[in-house]
Parts: C-alpha cells; sequence; structure tokens
C-alpha cells in the first residue's frame, strides 16, 4: 500500500480522515467522473418522519440545527404534518 502523501489531493483528505483503502475504493468506483454531493443528507421522507415522531413542541431550534434549515422552515414542516 502507498504512503497517504502518495496519493492526490482529494484522496489523501480522504485516505487521513477515513482510510486509505476507502481512498482507493472511491477512486476505483468514480475516477473520471465529477461528483457533487447534495448539501442536505437525508430525503425530505426521512426529514418529514424524523421531525414527526421526534417534534415536542419545544424543540424547533434543535431540529433545525439537527437538518440544516432554518427555524421557520422547520415549522412550516410540522404545520404540513400536523395539520396539512
Amino acid at each position: 500500500m502507498s504512503e497517504i502523501s502518495d496519493f492526490a489531493d482529494i484522496y489523501q483528505e480522504i485516505a487521513r480522515k477515513i482510510s486509505p483503502e476507502t481512498a482507493v475504493e472511491i477512486h476505483r468506483l468514480f475516477k473520471g467522473q465529477q461528483i457533487l454531493f447534495p448539501q442536505k443528507l437525508y430525503s425530505k421522507e426521512y426529514i418529514y418522519h424524523y421531525i414527526r415522531q421526534h417534534y415536542n413542541g419545544r424543540n424547533v431550534r434543535e431540529l433545525s440545527v439537527m437538518f440544516g434549515y432554518s427555524d421557520r422552515r422547520v415549522r412550516q414542516i410540522i404545520k404540513s404534518i400536523f395539520c396539512g
């Protein structure tokens, strides 16, 4: 196996943060492609389900931080879940 310093920049970062084996596997799977990762990690369906299960009437801020939404957006989601 090569040293981490032998990898190109992005693969060095992956090797340091995750593992050299993961960097090699990502290269194998996606070499030559440009990849854009969405800012949102979770699907809309998951977020709605999670909020439905975990909203307690006082945790809008906690939910908004968790999903990277504004408080206003979380309140809109809550309204659509419970009133719409």
